[in-house]
């Protein structure tokens, strides 16, 4: 274990100091991010922080890491997690995520975690098949009957436009014979005439059917060889999706994990549900599993991309990255489990966190309908995972009766005004309205720049990328229209405050449309592109105006904003 737990002066620490100029204290510095969970057991919600001090002692790493030509030729997620031992001394731990150079073992990072090495001959087989499968399908979409085929397409129809022109022209031509024929010729000489010409109609007709079936006879061989191969091809698709999910099953049952309370289970067992591959191989899972079997007090945990950008451009070296949403985030509540560094009970809440309060705020309740001033940091239905059950739904669901449905969504890390329907047929008249554009919504934003112009609008078209959920992204090609119309509020030396008014309901649309649009993300949006230390996102659902399904009249709800005070 030794050759793993790194001394602070490793990193530049010197004498409980910093050399050069960093002083922060180790154990007072402020969180930047919050790795977190809810308990499965206690349901609690735990957090671990990552921290301005952690981040130095991270960003010295990367120093390192630049001397050592074996950490510049792949890009990939590090991680260093600071620790307590039980004398009071502080340790560093760090990790790769994956493989390094193809190997899952190197001397001085953290091992990996115990269960790969139980699959080891299956997963080495399934790789070497899923390799065969590539090259596979690499060859059947490059066969060069795929080329002949479009080049013969191509040719015939640019042929048969031809044709076609010289055969319309020729009707033509029979057309006007005929029609001087019946002016200058009758009786049996004109009858003769009208034949002859007939007849040519009928030759020009069995011609060019003639010169089609030569055309498409070879297009129609080769189409079949394409047919075959894309059948194969279909086939191998399967076959590699099967291998895929019978490795995975096997992977998430042999890998272990233990947290702080001494708890081991299998991934499978921590969650009931498909994982995407490469769980168990995270940094902040390895990390976290290693301080816990080792009995090493977590203090603060940091994870930064180092070396080539990733493919799709989404992570950059020397940047930060949170838990990821997919991999990781759901083992947060397990792995934190027993850690003695938590939040306030999640049950019952502490009325003073924003994200486990219970009670929430209702603007507005009748028999067809409630308008609910969600709080950031809360979801609006439950997730898929056993930590992401709490949300406005399940906490509704305990205070009212009979059918609750969300008419629209609002981002978990948003607050504001969402509005839930009590009857189906409210639920649909509400929704209509969002649908077709009735709803006037006005947001209210704090972005971490200055935006020059006082009034705009935004229209930018919007996809998410599968590859890369759940980020949102500009794409002329692929995305859908949205609008956004702005309107500033406030100015300041470095933040402005503006007024947003979707009139399209995409996905984190404020959020893009600020960043892609204005060039200035909104404070604490880390997903794009904000570094600021606030602990929320400053986006608020202030107002919605809307007509209310029943009672024939508008209804116009307001929520005051909950970050009205400069920071």
């Amino acid at each position: 274990m030794d050759n793993v737990l790194h001394p602070l002066s490793a990193f530049g620490w010197i004498d409980d100091r910093w050399d050069n100029c960093q002083t922060d204290r180790p154990l007072h510095s402020s969180p930047t991010y919050w790795y977190e969970g809810v308990c499965p057991k206690q349901r609690e919600q735990l957090r671990l922080p990552r921290t301005a001090f952690v981040e130095t002692i991270a960003q010295r790493l990367m120093q390192q890491l630049a001397n050592d030509n074996r950490f510049q030729q792949e890009g990939k997620m590090y991680g260093v997690l600071l620790v307590q031992l039980p004398s009071g001394e502080l340790r560093v731990l760090k990790a790769f995520s994956g493989l390094l150079n193809g190997q899952d073992s190197v001397e001085g990072w953290v091992t990996p975690i115990a269960g790969r090495d139980q699959v080891a001959v299956e997963e080495a087989w399934t790789i070497t098949q899923l390799e065969v499968i590539k090259q596979e399908l690499l060859a059947l979409q490059q066969i060069p009957e795929r080329q002949q085929y479009q080049w013969l397409l191509q040719t015939f129809h640019q042929q048969l436009h031809h044709r076609s022109h010289y055969y319309r022209e020729r009707k033509q031509e029979r057309q006007h014979q005929r029609q001087l024929l019946k002016k200058s010729v009758i009786g049996e000489e004109l009858l003769t005439a009208l034949e002859q010409l007939n007849e040519q109609s009928r030759r020009d007709g069995i011609e060019q059917r003639h010169w089609k079936q030569q055309q498409m006879a070879p297009l129609q061989s080769l189409k079949q060889m394409i047919d075959q191969a894309d059948a194969r091809m279909q086939a191998l698709k399967q076959q590699r999706k099967y291998l895929s999910q019978q490795l995975q099953a096997q992977l998430q049952r042999a890998y272990c994990l233990t947290n702080f309370a001494g708890e081991t289970l299998s991934l499978e067992q921590v969650i009931q549900g498909r994982m995407p591959t490469g769980t168990g191989d995270c940094c902040a899972p390895k990390l976290l599993h290693y301080a816990a079997i080792h009995h090493l007090q977590p203090i603060a945990l940091a994870e930064f991309w180092y070396g080539p950008a990733s493919p799709n451009g989404d992570k950059q070296p020397g940047e930060f990255y949170g838990a990821c949403p997919e991999r990781c985030q759901p083992l947060m509540g397990f792995l934190l489990s027993g850690a003695s560094r938590r939040s306030k009970p999640f049950d019952p809440p502490d009325s003073s966190s924003h994200s486990t309060t219970s009670a929430l705020s209702i603007l507005y309740q009748d028999e067809w309908l409630i308008a609910v001033n969600k709080p950031a940091g809360l979801l609006a239905v439950p997730g898929r995972y056993a930590d992401r059950q709490d949300s406005v739904l399940s906490r509704l669901q305990q205070t009212h009766s009979g059918l609750l449905r969300p008419v629209h969504r609002l981002d978990q890390a948003t607050s504001g005004i969402l509005l839930v329907a009590r009857t189906d047929d409210a639920h649909r008249h509400l929704g209509q309205q969002f649908q077709q554009r009735q709803v006037d919504k006005r947001y209210e934003a704090v972005l971490g720049g200055v935006v020059q112009p006082d009034r705009g609008m935004i229209a930018l078209p919007l996809w998410g990328n599968p590859t890369d959920r759940p980020r949102q992204q500009v794409n002329w090609q692929h995305g859908k229209p949205s609008f956004t119309e702005f309107q500033v509020i406030d100015r300041h030396s470095h933040y402005t405050r503006l007024e947003f008014r979707p009139f399209t309901g995409r996905t984190h649309q404020l959020r893009v449309h600020a960043v892609e649009g204005l060039g200035i993300p909104i404070v604490g949006d880390r997903l794009y592109g904000c570094q600021a230390a606030v602990d929320r996102l400053y986006l608020h659902a202030r107002e919605l105006c809307f007509q209310h399904p029943y009672l024939n009249h508008s209804l116009h709800l307001q929520a005051e904003v909950p970050f009205t005070a400069a920071f």
